[in-house]
């Protein structure tokens, strides 16, 4: 007959695997931002990892154009903190950003606001440039966040 000591043991783990295993069956993908008829949603939660849409800088207005890329990198960033805060995680949960350009020159000027605004320690970061963005933005930035 085996003793209650190497019973419990065994019976903590079995138990602890259940639970874990519950709370992931439990744990839901969900959609942030996503409005009817658009091809995509602003971000996507799935399981303990946040995938933020690429967010472009407009003004109020909606509009990049007429915008410097400091302007635009400013409200890409804040873009990026909105989806970030509203599927519940932080600004320091971001571990992966792409960022993309439509002119190298502004990197320079980009780095500046984005050292400024993004919290340390900074995440990996890919940095590309492209022929063009939606709307004429000269700035998309894309990030990955988990808990």
């Amino acid at each position: 007959m085996k003793s209650n000591m190497t019973i419990q043991p065994r019976l903590w783990s079995v138990c602890m695997l259940a639970f874990c295993t519950l709370g992931s069956a439990l744990a839901q993908n969900k959609a942030i931002d996503f409005k009817k008829g658009m091809p995509f949603s602003e971000g996507y939660v799935a399981g303990n990892t946040l995938y933020v849409a690429g967010q472009q800088g407009p003004y109020s207005q909606g509009k990049v154009t007429g915008t410097d890329i400091t302007l635009q990198t400013t409200n890409a960033i804040a873009a990026i903190e909105k989806v970030v805060k509203k599927a519940g995680f932080q600004m320091t949960d971001i571990t992966s950003v792409i960022v993309y350009v439509t002119d190298l020159n502004d990197v320079p000027k980009m780095n500046d606001v984005y050292k400024k605004l993004m919290p340390d320690p900074k995440p990996a970061r890919a940095t590309v440039q492209v022929a063009g963005l939606i709307g004429g933005a000269k700035i998309e930035i894309s990030a990955i966040a988990v808990k």
